[in-house]
């Protein structure tokens, strides 16, 4: 079963704000936000153990619990056990620092060996209050996260996570399996197994207007060729494209505000916002399957929708190819 077939839309909602990413958010907030992405007909819902040590599962399991389970798809991912114990000191998170320093103070075991992974799940159906899980991701098995040691970490899930997430899809457990990285290697690495053999990935950050011929080059390709779906994570480059300051993950760098600048000033003669160009492009790829933009506030998500339905004329498209604002191997939409 391919991605798209599971997945209910093209739009998702992906909940790491909800951790308490870069700010402290109020749980009537968090809690209007996704009920107000429910109300609005969003069926897609991805979370994680690392987003607030659990909060974010927590927080969006209190309103999925209460709603008919096969009336929506959910995600969660494998490589943090989160446990009882306060963490006392500063926590390694590799290159994404402080970022949830306002989430849970629960201490995570970092770890995809089997063991861990069945421990994991088991973490997540009981934060969410949910029976079962449609599609698992394995988290963070990339070079952001563990330097030139996630070589290791690689291995220690493709004998661990990997043969765990393969049964439980084999068995009927779940219904797919992938990885959930910022990185494109971890992915290409799986693609070239034999076996485990995964049924998508949701790449962050790697398939936005900002960053994305990386993927073009050598992973998009492969996944075409492997018909595996790709959900694309992180869709406005941590916010940068939808009016925030931040780029992956931390304050965007001179570079990259001149081109948000750019592009600012394409779409503004178009009369499009760019939400909707950003949006459009990820989903312009044969191989995505979904994008999965965050949100905290309820008004965000009818941004979202109204993001995914604009109408861009196909000038745009061509102005944004014509100023060398994406590479000339990227699919646009309409064919344009």
């Amino acid at each position: 079963m391919t991605l798209k077939n599971i997945l209910p839309g093209r739009l998702g909602f992906g909940t790491a704000p909800l951790g308490n990413m870069f700010r402290a958010i109020p749980d009537e907030e968090a809690r209007a936000t996704v009920e107000a992405a429910w109300d609005q007909g969003i069926r897609y819902f991805d979370t994680a153990p690392f987003y607030g040590s659990g909060l974010s599962e927590q927080r969006l399991g209190e309103v999925l619990s209460a709603r008919p389970r096969d009336e929506y798809v959910l995600s969660t991912k494998v490589g943090r056990v989160i446990l009882d114990e306060v963490e006392e000191g500063a926590r390694d998170l590799g290159e994404k620092g402080g970022i949830f320093e306002h989430g849970n103070p629960n201490k995570m075991l970092h770890e995809w060996t089997a063991e861990a992974t069945e421990r994991s799940i088991e973490g997540s159906l009981k934060r969410l209050g949910v029976d079962r899980l449609d599609i698992v991701w394995v988290h963070d098995i990339a070079q952001d996260f563990h330097g030139d040691l996630w070589v290791q970490k690689f291995e220690e899930a493709r004998t661990g996570a990997f043969r765990v997430l393969s049964r439980l899809r084999d068995e009927g457990v779940i219904k797919a399996w992938g990885l959930g990285v910022n990185k494109t290697e971890p992915i290409e690495m799986t693609l070239a197994l034999d076996e485990p053999k995964p049924d998508g990935f949701l790449l962050a950050g790697r398939y936005t207007l900002l960053d994305h011929e990386h993927a073009l080059q050598r992973l998009l390709p492969m996944a075409q060729e492997q018909n595996v779906g790709m959900v694309v994570g992180g869709p406005y480059s941590s916010g940068i494209l939808a009016g925030g300051a931040h780029f992956e993950y931390q304050k965007a760098p001179a570079g990259i505000i001149a081109k948000v600048n750019r592009l600012k000033e394409l779409t503004a003669r178009h009369g499009i916002s760019i939400k909707a160009a950003a949006l459009q492009f990820s989903l312009a790829h044969p191989v995505s399957a979904a994008v999965v933009p965050g949100a905290t506030k309820p008004s965000r998500i009818a941004e979202d929708i109204a993001a995914l339905n604009e109408k861009i004329p196909a000038a745009f498209w061509h102005d944004l190819r014509a100023a060398g604002l994406v590479s000339p191997a990227a699919p646009l939409p309409n064919n344009a």
